[in-house]
C-alpha cells in the first residue's frame, strides 16, 4: 500500500495540532508536519513527544521556507529534534546559506525541486548542482511545481530519470500560474500520469491540495488513480 497522506500546513495553516485532528479518522498513513514559516517551527519542535502518530507509518517535517526571525543556525539547531527520530526534512534549497549545516544529516535532508518564481532548484540541472553540495541528500519531487515549470513534464521526466535515485517522498497538487497550490483536476491527472511509470509504488505521497476534510479521501484516490493507475 502506497503511504499517503497530507501536509499538515495544506490542512491547516500554521496549526499542525489541527491538521492532525482532520486526519483522524481518515485512512492516511502519511503525514507531513509542517513549518514552513520559521516562527512555527519552535511549536512543533517543543510539540513532538507529545502528539500521537500512531497512525502513520510515513512521517516527514517541512522545514521553514526562509529564515526570518530565526537563524539558519538556529533552525538547523532546533530540527535535531527531528532528525533524532529519523525523520526527513524537507527543505527549499534557495532557503539555504550554509549548506555545511546540512550536509551531516545525509538523506534525511530532502530537497523540494522549486517552482518557476524561485531562482534555483527548478531543474535537473539546477538540482545536480545543489546535490554537489549535499551529496547525500534525498528528494521530495513535486510534481506540481515540474508541471508549472514545464507544462510538457519534459523536465518532471528530466528530473525523475536523473534523480529518481534519491527519490525519499512526493508533494502532489496542482500549481497555477501565481505558485498557488490547488485541487488536481482531469488535465493536472493526466500530466501526472505522463511519467507516473518512473515513480516507484512505495514512495510516500504528501497531498498539498487545500481542499475540506470531507474531501480528502476523494483528493487521496484522484492521487492513486493517477500516478497509479494500474
Amino acid at each position: 500500500m502506497t503511504p499517503i497522506g497530507f501536509s499538515t500546513g495544506t490542512l491547516a495553516l500554521g496549526d499542525f495540532r489541527l491538521g492532525l485532528q482532520m486526519l483522524r479518522g481518515n485512512r492516511t498513513i502519511a503525514v507531513e508536519l509542517s513549518a514552513l514559516r520559521d516562527y512555527e517551527l519552535q511549536a512543533l519542535v517543543d510539540g513532538l513527544d507529545d502528539l500521537d502518530l500512531s497512525q502513520f507509518s510515513y512521517v516527514s517535517v517541512h522545514a521553514p521556507s526562509r529564515f526570518v526571525e530565526l537563524s539558519e543556525v538556529q533552525a538547523v539547531g532546533l530540527l535535531e529534534a527531528v532528525f533524532r527520530r529519523d525523520w526527513p526534512v524537507v527543505l527549499h534549497p534557495d532557503a539555504v546559506q550554509d549548506w555545511s549545516l546540512w550536509r551531516d544529516h545525509g538523506s534525511l535532508v530532502c530537497i523540494e525541486n522549486m517552482d518557476k518564481r524561485k531562482p534555483i532548484g527548478r531543474t535537473a540541472a539546477e538540482l545536480t548542482e545543489i546535490y554537489d553540495h549535499l551529496p547525500d541528500a534525498s528528494l521530495c519531487f513535486d510534481i506540481g511545481h515540474a508541471r508549472q515549470v514545464d507544462p510538457t513534464m519534459f523536465e518532471a521526466r528530466a528530473i525523475l530519470t536523473t534523480h529518481g535515485h534519491r527519490l525519499k517522498q512526493m508533494h502532489v497538487s496542482d500549481v497555477n500560474s501565481a505558485s498557488v497550490h490547488e485541487p488536481l483536476n482531469q488535465v493536472a491527472e493526466w500530466a501526472f500520469s505522463r511519467v507516473a511509470h518512473l515513480i516507484p509504488a512505495h514512495v510516500p505521497i504528501i497531498m498539498e491540495t487545500p481542499v475540506p476534510e470531507e474531501r480528502l479521501q476523494a483528493e487521496m484516490r484522484r492521487a492513486q488513480r493517477a500516478l497509479f493507475p494500474h
